[in-house]
């Protein structure tokens, strides 16, 4: 199983990329979430050329952020600066979509984004439609080096559903998953296996990713204690989120609600009702979404639900949990590495080592 490290994009997130790299963890992914962090473009370029071996990938891109042709010279621009290192990250979008009061976006629209873009950087043309017409576009000189369309660019897909599995099986792209705990995840990727296997390609030719956030407690040291409320809160916080985003706009939520944290669920929806203006709450809902624990959701961030929600227990516990990942079939983990707790990346690279 291979490691790798996520981040809320920032111009200077090519410091822990780089460290992550001497660590030996094999991938960077860059969160796209315009009124959360910097532009995920901009942290990749730095990050590009200060590193050698790690690849470097939206994670996840959301295709209504900008049109398929600016995204692909982003990253024609980017496989210039790291030849081969790059991933094509894509999802309907949730944060960066819900942050601004959106819901998601169509599958189908996500999945002509995704061919487009894909065509584009295999210098083919493609029919582009803006402003109510549609045009052949394609790349117009790639042979001045400019860009860089000869090395591939890999594909990865974030799918929570039956119709976003199958297009992911489609594409035979990887599979990318947000999980709390294994036996979700593990039950989520069996259902993406079998989505794999229904299209006709080898189960162990799946690459599938699960994402976490945790925290490695110290013998006896508590699930909300403050280093674990730093690590692992904000993970924990978005099935808040989640919940205030179903009651107050009606936008689903995917996420199952264990009956041991129902109580604290409950009692920030009714905080979220107060939130001001009363036509846009879900700007306070995210504010801090998978950054921080905001101070009037902290009496919901119980050591419970991050027990409940995110990779945190001892290095022993964590092992056996991730090896639970690798066994069922995922072949990447991905831990979030926040800003102003970067030293987390040296506990993290011991458990790396131990696989």
């Amino acid at each position: 199983m291979d490691f790798a490290i996520a981040v809320p994009s920032a111009a200077e997130s090519w410091k822990i990329v780089q460290r992550a790299e001497e660590l030996g963890f094999t991938q960077a992914w860059f969160y796209d979430t315009q009124m959360l962090c910097a532009d995920c473009f901009v942290a990749m370029a730095a990050a590009a050329v200060r590193t050698r071996r790690i690849r470097l990938g939206t994670g996840v891109l959301i295709p209504s952020n900008r049109i398929a042709p600016v995204a692909a010279g982003a990253f024609a621009s980017l496989n210039a600066l790291a030849p081969g290192r790059i991933d094509f990250g894509v999802g309907t979008g949730f944060t960066g979509r819900r942050a601004m009061g959106f819901g998601a976006m169509t599958l189908a629209a996500m999945e002509e984004y995704i061919h487009q873009v894909m065509r584009l950087l295999a210098n083919e043309t493609v029919d582009f439609a803006m402003e109510g017409e549609r045009h052949p576009i394609r790349f117009l000189n790639p042979e001045l080096g400019l860009i860089n369309t000869r090395d591939p660019v890999g594909l990865h897909v974030s799918a929570y559903g039956p119709r976003s599995r199958a297009l992911t099986a489609r594409l035979g792209a990887g599979w990318l998953n947000f999980i709390g705990v294994p036996r979700s995840g593990i039950a989520e990727l069996a259902a993406m296996q079998a989505a794999w296997q229904q299209a006709g390609h080898a189960k162990d030719a799946l690459a599938a990713t699960a994402f976490a956030l945790g925290c490695i407690l110290e013998d006896g040291e508590a699930f909300d204690s403050p280093r674990a409320l730093a690590e692992a809160g904000p993970r924990a916080a978005v099935l808040l989120h989640r919940a205030a985003d179903a009651a107050l706009a009606g936008l689903p939520n995917s996420s199952d609600i264990p009956e041991a944290v129902a109580a604290e669920v409950a009692g920030y929806v009714a905080l979220a009702r107060q939130f001001a203006p009363a036509d846009a709450r879900y700007l306070q809902n995210h504010r801090g979404h998978l950054l921080f624990v905001k101070p009037e959701e902290r009496p919901f961030v119980t050591a419970e639900l991050i027990r409940q929600t995110t990779f945190t227990g001892t290095a022993a516990l964590l092992r056996a949990r991730i090896g639970a990942l690798r066994d069922a079939g995922y072949t990447q983990f991905a831990i979030q590495i926040l800003p102003g707790r970067e030293a987390a990346i040296e506990d993290w690279g011991r458990i790396r080592a131990a696989f």
